[in-house]
């Protein structure tokens, strides 16, 4: 189909795709405007895909915040509110982009398509992909295929769900997988090809909810290792709202962490998922110290296939805006960590 006349926002966050060299110390900082990058995609102008442009931010994503996000939020609001914008493309750095995907998926409910893309080569690099993806990532927004769909990664012509999507490698242009169901569909031809159906979306009351307490909310996030011996879980003792802890396997801890992970337990709500990053945490099959049966048993909450960074993602949200309620906490990773529903 012919994208003639649509229109897509891009806001700009900064990000690999932005780098330039610092001519002071040769190395790569987020430097070029939103509008520089676009102008350095071939093709783009003969899609005919009238763009309105925001320069958001310029960081690289490590050092975008949760209040950045919120900010983002309101801004792509404001532009769908219009009536005149038929898709949203997001421009950041790709290292937490699962997690900024993630986040804004709970947060939109509109059917407007909101799509992240990024680079993971450099402009100063041959075959830099940023233009390509960003390419791509304007046919995804702008087009009616994925409507209704809420955010998705556009990377290396790739479609992911943001409910799925997960960085798998530190420099391949390849780096972006859904474990577990592959991607939505590809852009080729200037168009989407589907491959599945649609992920289906539950954002709801997460998403509707106003940050009350954002300041003062810090989640945790620990990573069992072999031989742990919980000192790091003894720091945490009243310093933060929640912990996900990232388990062994299917959801395992050493025996001797159980009487601390209780402790922690009894005061602050404690997710549990799995170090794997692919596939759920079990909820009943084994039974020893220690095991997915012992740990829920003592109060933990199971976080069903969200990997730990998502799982962080949505308790921070529900405790900044002050959800506290272990019930309701446990209902809503239900109906999040589930893919079949």
């Amino acid at each position: 189909m012919s994208l003639t006349g649509r229109t897509v926002a891009v806001f700009a966050l900064g990000g690999t795709i932005s780098t330039g060299t610092d001519p002071a110390t040769g190395a790569l900082v987020p430097g070029r405007s939103a509008g520089e990058l676009l102008a350095s995609v071939p093709g783009l102008d003969a899609l005919g895909v009238r763009l309105r442009v925001h320069d958001f931010r310029r960081l690289p994503s490590a050092s975008l915040t949760l209040a950045d996000l919120d900010a983002l939020h309101r801004a792509i609001a404001a532009e769908l509110d219009s009536g005149t914008v038929d898709g949203v493309v997001v421009v950041q750095g790709t290292d937490t982009i699962e997690e900024t995907a993630f986040y804004l998926d709970l947060l939109h409910q509109g059917d407007a398509p909101l799509v992240f893309t990024g680079a993971m080569r450099n402009p100063t690099l041959s075959g830099p992909d940023g233009p390509a993806n960003l390419y791509a990532a304007v046919v995804a927004a702008a087009g009616p295929w994925l409507r209704g769909a809420g955010c998705v990664v556009v990377l290396g012509d790739q479609v992911h769900a943001a409910r799925t999507v997960e960085k798998s490698h530190t420099t391949s242009p390849a780096a972006f997988t859904s474990p577990g169901s592959g991607p939505l569909g590809l852009v080729a031809e200037g168009r989407v090809r589907l491959h599945q159906r649609l992920p289906h979306r539950t954002g709801g009351p997460v998403g509707n909810a106003t940050v009350t307490k954002d300041g003062s909310v810090r989640v945790a996030l620990h990573t069992v290792t072999l031989g742990d011996d919980g000192t790091l879980l003894d720091l945490l003792e009243g310093r933060c709202s929640g912990l996900v802890l990232a388990a062994l396997g299917g959801g395992h801890v050493p025996e001797w962490l159980v009487p601390k992970l209780r402790r922690l337990a009894d005061r602050i709500p404690v997710v549990l998922t799995s170090r794997i990053g692919n596939g759920p945490v079990l909820t009943g099959t084994y039974g020893y110290p220690g095991s997915e049966r012992d740990l829920l048993a003592n109060g933990l909450i199971p976080g069903g296939d969200l990997n730990p960074y998502k799982a962080r993602v949505l308790l921070h949200r529900l405790l900044a805006t002050g959800c506290h309620d272990r019930t309701r906490i446990a209902r809503t990773f239900a109906e999040f960590g589930d893919r079949g529903v």
